[in-house]
């Protein structure tokens, strides 16, 4: 195992492209934590004998889609060689069209990354200079302006960012928003003009579903994790039974993400007075306790399921055509890598298991507030009534599992055909990537808003010890979030522990104390 898989993100400083698979932290340490790129000389190596060819291929003028053809259904119109520049010029800005508001810097910064990524398998035909400028951008932290509405699967936000190098468009420097030849200038930059082949292989590809599938399912795993944190701190709170996690009943049921789930959740409350004071107190809990094993079981399985296709995705070239290396020549092959499917339809299966997830940490929460059931102050407050204490926040847990049901409806079982109905089958596997990555972010929030509230809860326990672990998270949210006492603005209270979540930080203080929370 490379040594940047297991480092934590913000820990990464550099992320080096060409003699190793690209991880999933590095993706992050990139566009979330601003780690730096660069490239070995086996990736300077590929890029060079690839583009060689394809130069080859222009000058011999074989018949290679996108080198000497037009685009689509246009692949029929032969394009001469001197028209090769004016070709790639024309997809970028023909094709730079998805509209409404950007997208965020970390889903651009990642879409920048998969670019380099994908093209550096060395099958694509594009030279060094340009993603050397890519990399240029990342850097220098050089934003491009990217709409994020109306992708099918990829072509137009990977075309604005085109854009840039050109020259044109829209980017942020150090704040603000210019046009792309400015935003180049004031870094010391200089834009491109493209060769044959170069145009196609940036916006072609799987790289912006790629790269929102990376973030959501680095999310997710984390979301789940932290589940697990905030689900025994709930368990514990509301008197559950721990007899729930019991070895043997987990082991009839053949899932071992299950068991797993089972062991780590009594791993969290081991020497906890709480459980085991409350261990027979009720002879079996409702389901939202009782079957936090299983429901987060389903959910790391399908992570997990996921995490492997997308993986793989990562490390795949997804551009049209290939360019093939054979002895002292090769082959453009011309086929449909870029189709997005297996991401797409993960994303999909993503968006389902985080609905699951957030279904049963809201049926926790209410749990928690609601005095019919919780045996606590209605509300979690000293004096309900005259304060509203946790009251509402429930109410935003209600209306963010609404959203994240909507958005869980699968993409990828549409379908609209475009470009004359060359493209008679297309993926929309960019916006079930997109929405797994909406869904990641407020999930987030509904944990947070359990972790506050379970925190508030074990408050009214001051006779019995939490166990160490839950007592720890305790503390690290109250140095954050201070006891309620009475009605305040809550905002700041969940936005201070979703960074928590968010940064890792619940995880990792979990993880120093009992070890790795494997899937």
């Amino acid at each position: 195992m490379f040594k940047n898989d297991i480092i934590h993100p913000k820990n990464i400083k550099e992320v080096i492209l060409g003699d190793h698979e690209l991880s999933i932290n590095e993706v992050i340490a990139v566009a979330r934590y601003g780690a730096k790129v660069s490239f070995t000389e086996n990736y300077f190596l590929r890029i060079n004998h690839s583009r060689n060819l394809i130069e080859k291929f222009l000058d011999e003028e074989r018949a290679v889609y996108g080198v000497t053809t037009g685009f689509g259904s246009n692949v029929t119109e032969v394009i001469s060689k001197e028209d090769a520049q004016a070709l790639q010029r024309n997809i970028v800005r023909s094709h730079a069209v998805s509209v409404g508001e950007p997208l965020e810097r970390e889903v651009v910064r990642a879409i920048q990354l998969m670019i380099l990524n994908n093209i550096g398998q060395g099958f694509s035909g594009v030279r060094l200079e340009v993603l050397e400028l890519i990399a240029a951008l990342l850097n220098n932290d050089i934003l491009p302006f990217v709409p994020g509405d109306g992708s099918v699967a990829y072509l137009s936000p990977e075309a604005h960012m085109a854009l840039v190098l050109m020259g044109e468009g829209k980017a942020w420097y150090k704040g603000d928003l210019l046009n792309g030849h400015e935003a180049l200038e004031r870094a010391g930059l200089k834009p491109m003009t493209f060769e044959c082949k170069e145009g196609l292989a940036l916006l072609n590809g799987t790289t912006s579903v790629s790269a929102f599938a990376i973030l959501s399912i680095y999310n997710a795993i984390q979301a789940v994790k932290t589940a697990d944190v905030t689900g025994a701190m709930s368990l514990e709170a509301l008197k559950g039974t721990i007899k729930a996690l019991d070895p043997r009943l987990h082991s009839v049921k053949k899932h071992e993400e299950q068991a797993n789930t089972a062991r780590i959740i009594s791993v969290i409350l081991n020497g906890s007075e709480l459980a085991e004071q409350y261990k027979d107190y009720r002879l079996q809990d409702a389901l939202s306790l009782r079957c936090i094993p299983q429901v987060h079981g389903a959910v790391k399985k399908v992570f997990k399921n996921a995490l492997e296709n997308i993986k793989n995705e990562m490390q795949s070239s997804s551009d049209n055509p290939i360019i093939w290396p054979e002895e002292e020549d090769g082959i453009a092959l011309m086929g449909g890598n870029f189709d997005a499917t297996y991401v797409g339809i993960d994303a999909d299966t993503i968006c389902i298991a985080m609905a699951n997830l957030a279904k049963i940490t809201e049926r926790r929460i209410d749990r928690l507030v609601n005095y019919h059931v919780s045996e606590l102050p209605n509300f979690l407050v000293v004096n309900p009534g005259l304060n509203n204490g946790y009251m509402i926040p429930q109410y935003t847990v209600a209306g963010l599992l609404n959203e994240i049901r909507v958005l869980s409806h699968p993409a990828t079982i549409d379908n609209t055909p475009t470009c004359a109905n060359q493209e008679d089958v297309v993926s929309f596997a960019y916006f079930a990537a997109r929405k797994a990555f909406q869904i990641s972010k407020k999930l987030e929030h509904i944990l947070a808003i359990e972790l506050m509230v379970a925190t508030q809860a074990l408050d009214f326990h001051d006779s019995l010890k939490a166990s160490p672990v839950t007592a720890s998270i305790h503390q690290l949210v109250r140095n954050q979030v201070p006891t309620v006492e009475e009605d305040r603005y809550f905002y700041h209270d969940i936005e201070k522990i979703r960074n928590q979540i968010h940064d890792g930080e619940i995880v990792k203080l979990v993880e120093d104390k009992i070890g790795a929370m494997e899937l």
